[in-house]
């Protein structure tokens, strides 16, 4: 059986509850999250086997954390312990027209203050064909930054597929480099991305053109293509926005050249749209291990879409759930 792994930060995730603001609330919901510990859950959720590696605290929290990612199927067996702390995230959910907040506090954390020769590579990738990491993870620190390019020469010279979410977060990168400076490098050494104009701008100054969507995706690509030779896939997911609720949903993919759409959801009445770009790449990685190109976009599409109806960071939808959506159900009646 394929098996994926990934690098990245779990978090300690407070959220305010019943759509209060920061100002109203007097209690959080604590859970834990985080893109890349989402992006193999949700990939283990479907019946692949998967792996993480990360630092935690060595103190009750970070067990709380490696017990959570243990009941998610997740092998914990290279997560390594050190620091004193876990990062933090605080969210305020949107409602209506009103848009989502989160606040980072994660400064200093055990994984942040991660350094080269921390994680054994050889022993993480002894069995594993897939190796995944995104954009949060560089910009967390220089040393979480110099790990990850470690753990992506690691993963070339052992003949894994890497795969990257560009996930740009403009309030990382506070350490003294411009994400252009680390970003080249890395994903000159992928297989696979999940990009986005905003952060393909943002992070190597790339600016699309078109009349519509379309012709902006195959610019986004074509540019993409130029810069990075080695690219065999690169997949857009496109949201529309139409109020904190309410949102379309739909993605393509190019894969060596050849264009796949998936179909438009119309989403309403969103749960938590926290994590969903995450599902989207885990059911993606899914997919294009056991799926053609066009079933693997629509089954991440679908995965996606019914992760926003979950609370919560993680995508807890079956198979035969997601295959239902991709089948025309949309009912939402009770199944029993």
């Amino acid at each position: 059986m394929k098996k994926v792994v990934a690098l990245g930060e779990v978090l300690l995730r407070l959220s305010t509850k019943d759509f209060l603001k920061f100002a109203q609330a007097g209690e959080f919901n604590a859970d834990f999250g985080g893109s890349e510990f989402n992006v193999v859950a949700s990939a283990a959720n479907f019946g692949m086997k998967a792996g993480f590696v990360t630092r935690l605290p060595d103190n009750d929290i970070g067990k709380c954390a490696l017990m959570e990612m243990n009941r998610f199927n997740v092998d914990t067996d290279n997560v390594v312990f050190g620091g004193d702390r876990m990062g933090i995230y605080f969210l305020e959910k949107g409602a209506s027209i009103r848009g989502s907040k989160i606040i980072y506090d994660r400064k200093n954390s055990g994984f942040a203050s991660l350094e080269k020769g921390m994680i054994d590579w050889e022993k993480t990738f002894e069995g594993a064909t897939w190796f995944h990491w995104s954009g949060i993870t560089p910009g967390v620190s220089q040393g979480a930054a110099d790990v990850c390019l470690e753990g992506l020469k690691a993963a070339r010279e052992m003949g894994l597929t890497i795969s990257t979410d560009f996930n740009y977060r403009a309030n990382l990168w506070n350490y003294g480099k411009s994400p252009s400076e680390i970003m080249e490098e890395m994903v000159g050494l992928c297989d696979v991305v999940l990009a986005g104009d905003y952060a393909a701008s943002q992070y190597f100054g790339i600016e699309v053109s078109g009349k519509d969507e379309g012709e902006r995706q195959m610019s986004l690509c074509d540019q993409l293509r130029k810069r990075f030779p080695a690219l065999k896939s690169i997949a857009i997911t496109t949201r529309g926005n139409i109020s904190a609720l309410h949102n379309t949903w739909s993605a393509v993919i190019d894969v060596e050249g050849m264009r796949y759409a998936s179909s438009t959801y119309d989403i309403t009445h969103i749960v938590d749209r926290i994590g969903a770009g995450d599902s989207f790449m885990g059911a993606l990685i899914y997919g294009l291990n056991h799926f053609d190109p066009q079933k693997a976009i629509e089954f991440a599409v679908a995965a996606s879409t019914l992760k926003h109806t979950i609370y919560g960071d993680v995508n807890l939808v079956t198979h035969q759930e997601v295959e239902a959506l991709m089948g025309g159900d949309t009912s939402g009646r009770v199944n029993r």
